[in-house]
């Protein structure tokens, strides 16, 4: 079992080698996770794969997440590594929220305590918050403003605006190196999404817990989404993304 560098408090170490058990136990889809170090357990290399039926699909998105030393109190950070340009993504690649956000109550961010961080939260929950986040994006609280009024033209102009589509899927198309260097063969169906991943993803890491997928994220409604010009009723709060 990897453990953590002699700074970080057990009872953080015990905590995330729970959730690591756990969810080799419930195999999550939709991404994978292994140690980035073996003999630290605060920091996970994480690998989202976008959605089928969203701009992202066909994606291989990479990841760091790094745990804080009083975790679960305390919220982890997560940061794209690989470049990911969303309304509710700094261009350094940090995710922007609201779950992500420590659990204080600050009325100037415009987000409720409880959408924000909580020790109920788990990897998993944080995960497919961001998954979800990449085809409901928050553009009333942007860390990208750039991204943000990008996506508003093509979501109000029905896909006729092509700008921001272009630049998903030039970045879509630029991380299947990636995936193939990695030897990572990306979902681009419902039922390879939910199904298929469990058995075609091996395990990299020389720890006993790695890659790890789940079927929570689709909802009924990806099924029937065959066509990328996607309109959505309301960029609200369903996301809960706010200023970091």
């Amino acid at each position: 079992m990897a453990q953590s560098p002699t700074s970080t408090p057990s009872s953080a170490i015990r905590a995330l080698q729970l959730e690591l058990k756990k969810i080799q136990g419930e195999p999550v889809e939709g991404f994978r996770v292994q140690l980035a170090n073996d003999e630290d357990i605060s920091e996970w290399e994480v690998a989202i794969f976008g959605p089928p039926g969203t701009l992202y699909e066909g994606g291989y998105f990479k990841a760091m997440m790094k745990f804080p030393h009083d975790y679960p109190y305390s919220p982890p950070s997560v940061k794209f590594l690989t470049k990911m340009w969303h309304p509710n993504v700094y261009e350094n690649g940090e995710v922007c929220i609201s779950i992500l956000h420590p659990p204080i109550d600050d009325p100037q961010s415009g987000e409720l305590p409880s959408e924000r961080w909580n020790p109920t939260q788990t990897v998993r929950t944080v995960l497919l918050s961001i998954i979800s986040l990449l085809n409901e994006p928050n553009t009333y609280s942007p860390a990208n403003v750039d991204a943000s009024v990008m996506y508003r033209k093509w979501r109000d102009s029905h896909g006729k605006d092509k700008e921001y589509e272009n630049i998903i899927r030039k970045q879509v198309l630029a991380t299947h190196a990636d995936a193939e260097r990695d030897g990572i063969t990306v979902p681009t169906t419902v039922a390879e999404y939910c199904v298929s991943n469990r058995t075609s993803l091996a395990s990299k890491s020389s720890v006993d817990m790695a890659d790890f997928y789940d079927d929570d994220y689709m909802d009924d409604d990806d099924d029937d989404d065959d066509d990328d010009d996607i309109v959505y009723e309301d960029d609200g709060d369903d996301s809960g993304n706010g200023e970091s």
